[in-house]
Order: structure tokens, then sequence, then C-alpha cells
């Protein structure tokens, strides 16, 4: 097994796209990319933590590669945006792609050069690309919130859903 994180806006809104995929084991909402320890919710959402809402992804890359992660990744942000993510702003929001090998920070570096590239965005490809760092966990009613919480999830997610039908359709 292998893991990936990435931010990308709230993390309710990042699980499903994920936890629906054959090959993914788990997908965990948390924190990560800060300075502070085992930060709560209110604390990073408050500021001053470094940390990033995020979700971290065990997958099997026999079943599914990062490669493929990081294309569905692409397609739950806006990555032209450095300061949050649709509704969601400010520095707990910013979308990144975290690496835990060289292998995937080539992946993607290579994948955000070919978006870049594909004229599909006017405005420059602003998503980081960093080094993991340690995650911690959000807390347990934040896990799973697509299902525990179908109709709040749809109503925080309908900004995302409609910016995703609009640029990445077919």
């Amino acid at each position: 097994m292998e893991r990936a994180i990435f931010a990308g806006g709230c993390f309710w809104c990042m699980i499903k796209p994920f936890d629906t995929q054959p090959g993914i084991i788990s997908v965990l909402s948390g924190y990560t990319g800060g300075t502070k320890e085992n930060p709560t919710y209110e604390e990073v959402k408050a500021g001053g933590t470094g940390h990033t809402e995020a979700v971290e992804i065990i997958f099997d890359p026999a079943v599914i590669s990062f490669d493929e992660l990081v294309e569905i990744y692409w397609q739950q942000t806006d990555p032209t945006d450095a300061f949050g993510q649709f509704e969601d702003r400010g520095d707990s929001y910013r979308p990144v792609i975290f690496y835990f090998t060289d292998a995937q920070k080539k992946a993607a570096e290579e994948s955000k050069a070919r978006l870049q590239a594909s004229g599909l965005f006017e405005k420059e490809i602003v998503t980081k690309i960093e080094p993991a760092a340690p995650f911690y966990p959000a807390e347990a009613y934040h896990q799973d919130y697509y299902k525990k919480n179908p109709d709040n999830y749809t109503k925080n997610a309908q900004q995302r859903i409609q910016f995703i039908e609009q640029v990445w359709q077919d």
C-alpha cells in the first residue's frame, strides 16, 4: 500500500471523489503542513497553526496509481486559486499536493506542467507541490462526512460541483 495527501479546500468535499474509486483502501480527513502537533479543527480554522485541511489516502498502486489520483485531484479543485477553494478562503484551505517519494514529486510536477500547457485555464496553475509533513487525523465527526450528512455535503459542495461541471466537462 502507498499513501497520498492532497489539500484542496474543505476536506469534507475532497473525500467522496477518492473514496469511490477502486483500489482506495481508506480516505481520512485531517490537517498537515503546519507546525502545531495534534491541532484541532478550531485551531486550524482560526489560523496560526500553518496547517491546511487535507485528505490522506491509502491506496493499492496495483489497482490505482498515484498519477491517477493526481488527475482526480485536479478535477476537484480550482488550481488557479492559491488563497482557498470556492467558498473556503484562507491559508488552511490552500491547494497542495504533498509527496512522499521522488516518484510522487515527479508525477505531480509533470501533471501540473501538462495541466498548465493544456490551455484549460487562462491563469497560472498555483497549486503547491510540497514534501509530506506529519498528518493529524481530524475529529471523528469530520470523517466520512458525505456519508453521514449527505444533504449538508451536497449543499456545501454545490459551488465546487458547478465549477467542476463547467471546467472539466468532457
